[in-house]
């Protein structure tokens, strides 16, 4: 009877800014690391299968299905899941406009939605509710019809837009006096 042994990779990450070392079995996930090793429950297992969108993390600034992830393939990278967004007591920009437009309801998909949002906001213009849509595309909720979570979108793009503006017209005034 032939005995097999576990082998175990280490692993070295920044998850939500912390740094992390571990070994890891080569086949874990990185949602059960996430969760079972970490104790990170905000990322949340779904479908399994990447389609659900609830697992979904930032990887190296990358949206990223954490179920279809391997933990060992994480090695060297810059995870940031939910928990690095805001806490219940001061909650980040998109929290709040979830929580104002009611983007939210039995919460499942919301650590997925967060994470797709922050991640297409950052990349995307999202100027119109068609690419809003397409950007939520990839996260499955029954719950809301997702009519609250592109609210929610588009009120942090009305904002990041303003930011931006704001910025703009202060360099060009800078640039004027130069």
């Amino acid at each position: 009877m032939s005995q097999t042994t576990q082998r175990t990779h280490p692993v070295w990450m920044l998850v939500n800014g912390q740094p992390v070392e571990r070994d890891v079995e080569p086949r874990m996930l990185l949602t059960d690391f996430l969760r079972e090793q970490l104790g990170l429950t905000g990322t949340h297992v779904g479908c399994e299968h990447g389609v659900c969108g609830a697992c979904t993390v930032m990887i190296d600034g990358d949206s990223v299905r954490a179920c279809l992830t391997l933990a060992v393939s994480a090695n060297g990278a810059q995870i940031e899941t939910v928990e690095s967004l805001g806490s219940p007591q001061a909650l980040s920009p998109l929290q709040a406009a979830f929580r104002e437009h009611h983007g939210l309801q039995c919460g499942f998909c919301t650590p997925g939605m967060l994470a797709t949002c922050t991640d297409a906001l950052q990349k995307y213009p999202l100027r119109t509710e068609h690419e809003i849509r397409d950007a939520l595309s990839g996260n499955l909720c029954r719950c809301t019809g997702y009519q609250g979570s592109v609210e929610a979108v588009k009120s942090c793009v009305a904002k990041r837009d303003a930011v931006s503006a704001g910025a703009s017209s202060l360099l060009n005034t800078r640039d004027s006096h130069s």
